[in-house]
């Protein structure tokens, strides 16, 4: 028998193999291991069911299931992108495929081991001991991050990438993600670049891509991506990170087209599949769009890999196509999301959305009024987010369609635009969600001039050697509007000529407060996920896994560390009489 060197009697693991032979081999080596519990699955999609909901200390994975259309990469590669697999998990991938392509792609995945058929049990053994070796030897590390002492974990980070000390260049990764996270950006571009310089590895050059597209340099950052794309035409993430570099730059087909490539590349992909659905939809490709949020529906909607705008922009699909039970079925969908989640402020404010639509479909329209009206008087609550004025946008121009224009809609419309018209981008995806009325769609147009009218009449202030006439403008129309642009060019002009400005550290302040009601105004598609390329950073101890019943570096990275509650968090408000009125009326629709 297999002896271990430390006792893992405590330890579970999941094998995830579709040939019985296979399975019942690995099961036996690891309980030779001492290996307390071991589970198993046959498919992807079950190993998936239980890694959302169970944690594991040993997760051992087929690379290629028959008949399955997803494979073990896939598998980790959702897990991770949606903060799923905990960083103390050792997630080994075993295969009879040792082509170099998958080699390299496996090396890029941040796996613990790749481990190929047929193999001993001893070297199955030393791959799992050498990852708990590397797990151990980064505990100061990530005790750091737990404490969200993010300055002290970098720090330890950077020390062990110079002195070339045990895993310096995972090292080097957690650090610059770190780096990234405190906004240190020229700083994370200098690791990754030293990372280039010492071993040129695709994760290095695609992290000098993220940090200078979270520096705005988006030129830079498209050519970054373009040279790293012709020499790893298979690396689907930097495929991701293009398609958010096109999509924050406006260009909206070139953005579609990478997000269809990236999802070519892993059809298994949850989220990679909404990502195209998505931009599908905003490109203006509705019927395209329908196809591929129906897939995604149909295909994730009990992962919790999905998200729910994804069922929003069917449901407007949906109503478009006049597909009644569709758009029912829509509804019913949100209801079970609901039902499992009935804390969830965002599902529950996604769900109106879609029940709102419903009445439209059946010509309630007093009701849909009603709704609209709600919605529109959150439109400067901190809460009210670029997502929200999307769907609120989207929702005023079907209403409009039906030839039911209503006089107070108007300056909602004025509001959602000064307050998010920041850039071209952000102008023209609002703008698209206003397509089904193209008056309004103007209308936010128009917003983005006005916007831009504001700035410059502060940067002509500030020529003419006015800077705090300029500083005080600028706050006066921010507070007005709650542009995140105005906002930013108050601080920013404060920076620069805070000697010559009266009362600069009182005026500081104001910004301050205003871009904290303004929230963020930043383009993204659905909810924000780990970056493509990134790690995400969970700090606070990890919550304990719920029990399950059970018979039995580094392109992806995760640390999965989940803040613990000191009390239960408190309950979603209650539905508005309106919205109240809305879920009733759904439940009849449906009788």
């Amino acid at each position: 028998m297999m002896q271990f060197d430390e006792d893992l009697s405590s330890c579970s693991a999941l094998v995830v193999d579709g040939n019985p032979t296979s399975r019942s081999i690995l099961i036996s080596q690891l309980r030779d291991f001492g290996v307390g519990k071991v589970a198993q699955a046959a498919r992807a999609s079950d190993a998936r069911r239980q890694l959302e909901f169970r944690s594991f200390d040993f997760v051992l994975c087929e690379l290629n299931f028959h008949g399955d259309d997803r494979s073990g990469q896939d598998l980790l590669d959702d897990l991770r992108r949606n903060q799923l697999l905990p960083f103390s998990t050792i997630f080994i991938m075993i295969t009879g495929e040792a082509t170099y392509a998958r080699v390299a792609e496996a090396a890029e995945s941040a796996l613990d081991g790749y481990l190929l058929k047929p193999h001993k049990a001893t070297h199955l053994a030393e791959r799992l001991r050498q990852a708990r070796i590397r797990k151990k030897s980064f505990k100061e590390i990530f005790d750091a991050i737990e404490a969200e002492d993010f300055n002290q974990a970098a720090e330890l980070c950077l020390a062990r990438f110079e002195s070339k000390g045990m895993f310096w260049l995972y090292a080097a990764r957690v650090g610059a993600e770190l780096l990234l996270r405190l906004d240190r950006t020229n700083d994370a571009q200098t690791l990754y670049k030293a990372v280039v310089a010492a071993k040129t590895l695709p994760w290095a050059r695609l992290g000098i891509a993220r940090a200078q597209l979270d520096a705005g340099q988006l030129t830079q950052a498209t050519h970054t991506l373009e040279n790293l794309i012709s020499s790893e035409p298979n690396y689907a993430d930097a495929y991701d990170v293009m398609g958010r570099a096109h999509f924050e730059l406006g260009r909206f087909d070139q953005s579609l087209e990478t997000y269809r490539m990236a999802a070519s590349m892993t059809p298994g992909s949850i989220t990679r599949l909404q990502n195209l659905a998505m931009m599908c939809y905003y490109a203006g490709d509705h019927e395209e769009a329908e196809r591929l949020l129906d897939r995604t529906t149909r295909m994730g909607l009990e992962s919790k890999m999905f998200d729910c705008q994804t069922l929003v922009l069917l449901a407007f699909t949906r109503l478009e196509s006049t597909d009644r039970k569709g758009l029912l079925r829509c509804v019913d969908d949100f209801e079970r999301l609901i039902e499992k989640n009935p804390d969830d402020p965002r599902q529950r404010r996604l769900a109106r959305i879609v029940t709102t639509l419903s009445l439209i479909q059946d010509s309630q329209f007093a009701l849909s009024v009603e709704a609209v009206r709600a919605m529109g008087a959150t439109v400067k609550d901190m809460d009210f987010d670029f997502e929200s004025a999307n769907n609120l946008l989207a929702l005023m121009a079907h209403l409009a369609r039906q030839a039911i224009q209503l006089d107070d809609i108007e300056p909602v419309i004025d509001q959602l635009g000064l307050r998010f018209c920041n850039t071209r981008a952000l102008t023209e995806l609002l703008a698209s969600s206003a397509q089904a009325h193209p008056p309004y769609a103007e209308r936010i147009r128009a917003c983005q001039v006005k916007v831009l009218e504001y700035a410059e009449t502060a940067v002509s202030l500030s020529l003419a050697g006015k800077a705090t006439a300029a500083v005080t403008n600028l706050i006066v129309f921010g507070t007005e509007t709650l542009s995140a642009r105005l906002i930013d060019n108050a601080m920013q002009m404060i920076y620069r000529h805070r000697a010559k400005i009266e009362d600069a550290t009182k005026l500081e302040a104001q910004v301050q407060e205003l871009r904290i009601r303004s929230g963020s105004a930043k383009l993204s598609l659905g909810e924000k996920k780990r970056q493509a390329g990134g790690l995400t950073l969970r700090t606070g101890r990890r919550a304990p896994p719920p029990k399950v019943d059970s018979d039995d570096d580094d392109s992806q990275l995760d640390l999965a560390f989940v803040p613990t509650r000191t009390a239960a968090p408190p309950k979603a408000p209650a539905p508005s009489s309106p919205a109240a009125a809305f879920m009733a009326m759904a439940a009849r629709n449906k009788a």
